[in-house]
């Protein structure tokens, strides 16, 4: 009989061990989103508010000035400004960059140290002249060597793969900062304009494989899903060169997300791309 009764009392406890451990995992979380000033959403990249002028970001191995600038809906000049990072904008892993703008007034701040070892892992890119804008399709661009527009002429822009718009651009409801466009596995992913890569990694959570092309100080596109990416940072693309292929991942399905950002800010590719 006494071994019954305690089977029961430990029944009865089971549901009240449960709920109690649940309680802490959730004091946890709270307590350590309170000792970080980083900025934290609970969604992929794509669906985070557009800019993010708060807190600080601590530099993961692989990431670049300008993957994180993305990230955060920031100009990668901004962000290297705010944070005193001079060209070709080498950051470090481990090193805090701060995301305020200098409207919020926030603290300076501190200088980095520059590590000593010559294998820590570095990310650079080399800083282009500035051009003049032009949201107008155009004859061909005029290109420097480094693959990246100079200061004369519009971008001429093309479309990166063959297939459908399947999700188009929205800064309501379903948020998507660029347009889904339908494929199978393996086809080709296209540069839409001449440039150079900037970032090419996994590093963006709901991005998977993904390629960054910077175009000029005003331009960058955006490649993502990929199966496999056919180029590395710091590589000059023309237009319409394949640098990747198109896969799922990051997704449910094949397709390609592609995205425009003139000075880190989301436009509707649409608007860009010439008419089908």
């Amino acid at each position: 009989m006494i071994g019954i009764h305690t089977q029961a009392n430990g029944a009865r406890l089971l549901p009240a061990l449960a709920i109690f451990k649940s309680l802490v995992f959730l004091l946890g979380v709270v307590l350590t989103g309170c000792a970080s000033n980083a900025p934290y959403a609970p969604v992929s990249d794509r669906t985070r508010p557009p800019t993010v002028t708060w807190g600080y970001h601590l530099v993961r191995p692989g990431e670049t000035l300008y993957s994180i600038a993305w990230r955060y809906g920031r100009d990668f000049q901004e962000l290297a400004n705010a944070n005193k990072i001079r060209p070709p904008y080498t950051i470090y892993p481990n090193q805090k960059l701060s995301l305020y703008t200098p409207a919020a007034k926030a603290p300076a701040p501190t200088a980095e140290p520059r590590p000593k070892s010559s294998t820590s892992k570095r990310s650079t890119a080399s800083r282009i002249k500035s051009p003049s804008p032009s949201s107008q399709v155009s004859g061909p661009a005029v290109v420097s060597k480094s693959g990246v527009q100079k200061t004369s002429g519009p971008i001429a822009w093309q479309w990166p793969s063959r297939g459908k718009v399947i999700q188009y651009y929205s800064t309501t409801g379903q948020v998507n900062k660029g347009i889904d466009i339908s494929g199978k596995l393996g086809e080709p992913v296209n540069s839409a304009a001449s440039g150079q890569v900037v970032y090419a990694g996994n590093g963006l959570l709901g991005y998977g494989r993904l390629v960054i092309v910077k175009h000029n100080s005003t331009y960058l596109s955006a490649y993502a899903h990929n199966s496999k990416m056919l180029v590395k940072e710091g590589d000059s693309v023309k237009a319409g060169q394949k640098i990747a292929e198109i896969g799922s991942s990051g997704t449910n399905r094949e397709k390609l997300h592609f995205e425009i950002r003139k000075n880190g800010k989301p436009v509707n590719p649409l608007q860009y791309l010439p008419k089908k």
